[in-house]
């Protein structure tokens, strides 16, 4: 069963986060050849200021 864990900066929407299951377990179908039904994914929201690039948060990087 894979299981894929997608960690992203939050704000995205609903649309836009089931448009990342959907490629993502194409994704996984694709290059393992696993049975769709087995794929599993997790999204988890990081708020900005959780979230750090070269040293800054993403908060005071406008993220």
């Amino acid at each position: 069963m894979p299981f894929a864990q997608i960690y992203m900066i939050e704000g995205r929407t609903e649309e836009q986060k089931r448009a990342v299951i959907e490629k993502v377990t194409a994704a996984l179908v694709e290059a393992v050849g696993a049975p769709k039904e087995t794929v599993r994914v997790w999204i988890q929201d990081v708020p900005n200021t959780n979230w750090g690039i070269a040293g800054v948060t993403a908060k005071d990087l406008g993220r």
